[in-house]
């Protein structure tokens, strides 16, 4: 009978999970709908991720099978396995391989950050002065008790985080101020204070972040974007949109008992929506007291009530953990 050669065998499995990796990489429904500039970027880098674990999972699980059936116990079978001492190829082999898996994809994702408008010149001094200067900075916020004030420092020249992907001039800029347990959002051409963030479509977005008590993270899942809120160092972050809708804001730093209720929504308008959105809102720039954060009792009473809990104990309960 016929045998056919391990070699050609390995030659065709090899190939077989090199295209079926290819084809999950590439036809996955792991992430959510696309709406900005940068997330085909993220989603390219997503999906090589997607195929390389394919092929691992595939290569490591098949080969357990194939020893698991190959090298079973036999009936009648009471005889000492074949005594192997390792492989110093082998090892090698198994070693160098996914270190180059890591080491390319350490470049690639320098290169996507980059592309995104991560990573840009700077000059050293003026980042070493900003690094000495962040104690007494966080300090400051947390010790400053004018809002007003506290966005004015803690904006001013924002250094750490994604521009956008070139370095025109934004269309439009957004002041975001990250608090417990909620995101405030200011025009400063408007005037305008928002709890959700408006923006038109296709329009270059900058956001200038800060926060006012704790370390806070602004994150839109379709944006494929993510920027820490952190007291008394600025940080930037900017974005094209792509497709009007409204999408989740999230915050994905523990940031308290409440973390969890840290929400909001950017609203993707058309540019005529958008304008009418602005003269809609910009004769009611003195009533923002709907858009303040929101005390826990405020926060936790839609959802005390399904389960039953009345006011006076959702307070007691609050005062209890501010007592101690």
């Amino acid at each position: 009978m016929l045998q056919i050669p391990v070699s050609l065998l390995t030659l065709v499995a090899g190939i077989t999970v090199t295209l079926f990796s290819i084809w999950v990489g590439q036809h996955h429904s792991l992430l959510p709908v696309q709406a900005s500039e940068q997330a085909p970027l993220v989603d390219n880098f997503f999906n090589i991720m997607v195929a390389i674990a394919t092929a691992l999972f595939l290569v490591v699980e098949g080969t357990i099978i194939i020893f698991l059936v190959k090298f079973r116990h036999r009936r009648g079978d009471d005889a000492d396995g074949v005594p192997i001492e390792g492989s110093f190829a082998l090892e090698v082999f198994w070693t160098a391989i996914p270190t180059i898996i890591v080491i390319c994809l350490g470049i690639y994702s320098v290169d996507v950050y980059t592309q995104m408008g991560g990573i840009k010149p700077r000059n050293s001094e003026q980042i070493a002065g900003n690094l000495n200067k962040s104690s007494t900075a966080i300090a400051a916020t947390l010790n400053d008790e004018g809002g007003d004030s506290l966005q004015a420092k803690t904006l001013k020249s924002p250094i750490i985080g994604i521009t956008g992907e070139n370095s025109k001039k934004p269309d439009l800029v957004v002041d975001v101020t990250g608090m417990q347990f909620a995101w405030i959002f200011n025009y400063p051409e408007s005037g305008i204070t928002s709890g959700e963030l408006h923006v038109p479509v296709g329009t270059k977005v900058k956001l200038n972040i800060a926060a006012t008590d704790v370390i806070h993270s602004f994150w839109v899942p379709q944006f494929r974007l993510k920027q820490d809120a952190i007291p008394g160092i600025p940080t930037t972050l900017g974005f094209t949109a792509t497709k009007t809708g409204t999408y989740p804001i999230v915050c994905t730093e523990l940031c308290g008992g409440y973390h969890g209720s840290m929400r909001s929504q950017v609203v993707v308008h058309s540019p005529e929506s958008f304008e009418n959105w602005l003269l809609a809102n910009a004769t009611n720039t003195d009533k923002v007291t709907d858009t303040i954060a929101l005390s826990p009792e405020e926060i936790l009473t839609p959802y005390a009530r399904k389960l039953g809990v009345n006011a006076n104990t959702l307070a007691a309960i609050h005062q209890q953990d501010y007592s101690n």
